[in-house]
């Protein structure tokens, strides 16, 4: 019998150290917003599992992604896409973001899987603040969007600094309603207000997605004639047709500065020449620096065309992350694994 049992041992470990680690990754395929960069995170995501496969994987097991649709403008969507993942038994959940954050967020704590995303979003780090034990293995993989705000602004001084001239220190902002464009423009507000006069705060314009026209905004902002012009909107169809028609009537001698979107393929490839000229942030923008280059290369080798230059890259660090974190704690251990990330 204990011949028996060494031999089924044998047999059944190996089986079992092959199974493959599963990472599941909500991605949204259709709908007004958000589809691009999830496709990018996707990408991204995808370049870095085959690469560890092919290097052999974690400890000789294979990563396996499990893809499902989410419709991201909705709790119930959220839910249905983050519950089917955790059913499904996947030993980490990689997300770029959610819109609604704590509805994945809650789904991933139910359970203690470790959760990874890119949702720029205070709130998500509220969120873990506020209950660090019930969402201890859920990590936000860059920083809130209070940043877009604060960052501009400190570019801006820097270029006055290194020897750019405003035509004046006014900033007209044009914010979008959700609640992301609206911690964004308070978080602007307040770098303005905290500058001790070097920067004032000009006119604020509401705009509301869709945006339909443009030409009123334009011109408003023309009226203005503010030395910097901040539009704060993130999708990147819309970014394009505000570019398409700021050159027909721009603001002369203005700095106009396009809060994120203009990263995304698609603002590039309807813009085109009109993308001239606008500066734009991210808080996770893949560099040009050796590393980001060579990721930047093998990227297009894979994916030919325009390159999203933010998802892309962070969907590849994540899973990163996870295998560093795997390399050393059982996946199927949720604790463990997100006491190996915190160390990393």
């Amino acid at each position: 019998t204990s011949a028996a049992t060494v031999a089924a041992a044998s047999i059944t470990a190996p089986a079992f150290a092959a199974d493959p680690i599963l990472i599941g990754v909500p991605t949204a395929q259709s709908g007004p917003v958000g589809v691009a960069d999830q496709a990018d995170w996707l990408n991204g995501v995808t370049m870095a599992v085959e690469e560890i496969n092919a290097a052999g994987g974690v400890n000789g097991r294979m990563l396996e992604t499990r893809v499902v649709d989410i419709d991201l403008l909705t709790p119930e969507g959220t839910v249905a896409a983050f519950q089917s993942l955790v059913e499904g038994g996947v030993h980490a959940l990689a997300h770029s973001f959610a819109i609604i954050p704590q509805p994945a967020m809650d789904v991933a704590a139910s359970t203690g899987v470790p959760y990874l995303h890119g949702n720029t979003s205070q709130a998500s780090v509220d969120l873990v603040k506020s209950d660090p034990q019930k969402y201890r293995n859920i990590f936000q993989i860059d920083v809130a969007e209070t940043w877009y705000g604060a960052g501009f602004i400190k570019f801006l001084s820097n270029q006055k600094a290194a020897g750019w001239v405003p035509k004046n220190n006014r900033i007209d902002i044009v914010q979008e309603q959700i609640g992301y464009t609206q911690v964004i423009s308070k978080a602007t507000q307040a770098a303005i207000a905290a500058s001790r006069g070097e920067w004032e705060q000009g006119q604020i314009i509401d705009i509301q997605f869709p945006v339909q026209d443009w030409a009123p905004v334009v011109q408003a902002l023309k009226a203005s004639d503010a030395g910097v012009i901040m539009i704060d909107h993130w999708v990147a169809a819309e970014l394009a047709s505000f570019a398409q028609a700021y050159v027909l009537d721009p603001t002369p001698g203005a700095l106009v500065y396009l809060q994120y979107g203009p990263s995304q393929p698609e603002f590039l490839d309807l813009a085109g020449d009109t993308a001239e000229g606008f500066v734009w942030g991210s808080v996770i923008g893949v560099y040009a620096d050796e590393k980001g280059q060579a990721f930047r290369d093998a990227y297009q080798a894979k994916y030919p065309g325009t390159m999203g230059m933010v998802y892309t890259g962070s969907g590849y660090d994540t899973v990163h992350i996870l295998a560093k974190a795997w390399e050393t704690a059982d996946p199927s251990d949720y604790d463990a694994v997100g006491a190996a990330i915190k160390a990393i």
